[in-house]
């Protein structure tokens, strides 16, 4: 089942907004939320409002698990724009765009789960398949040490008799 929270209005740019959303995308909700609190921007805080408030409208409207949800999507767009101006030299006036965004977060709990330490696990592993060839060279030096190494012993054994 999915959940909505919109914060509409929300007195950022939506430019700068996307920037902490796009980290968001994909996370498990919890870890969303533990991962917006430590990021310094001002729109982590509008964010993370808007986050927890569609985890609550899960848990309380609709009985869904919290451990369970994960975030769909993220998306800000723009909203109104205030114009403004400030006066400039020789009695003319420059125009201020003050932006707005509208913030929407979706959860579900029809995703599975997928961690980032589990894909930086997987990430480690392609790697190693591909240096496979390599791994044939290096056991097949270390099949030409081996038995340099089982000579001299031999040699050793056979001069103690």
């Amino acid at each position: 089942m999915q959940v909505k929270s919109i914060y509409r209005n929300a007195r950022i740019s939506a430019f700068k907004a996307r920037e902490v959303t796009r980290e968001i995308q994909g996370l498990p909700a919890t870890d969303a939320l533990d991962l917006l609190r430590f990021v310094p921007k001002k729109a982590a805080e509008l964010i993370f409002k808007t986050l927890s408030s569609a985890v609550a409208n899960a848990e309380n409207n609709n009985n869904l698990n919290v451990a369970n949800l994960v975030v769909q999507e993220a998306v800000v767009g723009e909203g109104p724009t205030f114009k403004r101006f400030q006066p400039k030299a020789r009695g003319s006036a420059g125009p201020i765009r003050k932006r707005t965004s509208h913030i929407r977060i979706v959860l579900t709990d029809e995703v599975e789960i997928k961690r980032r330490e589990d894909k930086a696990a997987k990430k480690s592993k392609k790697p190693a398949a591909k240096k496979a060839g390599a791994k044939k060279k290096t056991t097949a030096a270390a099949k030409s040490a081996a038995t340099e190494t089982v000579a001299p012993e031999t040699t050793a054994t056979e001069t103690k008799e």
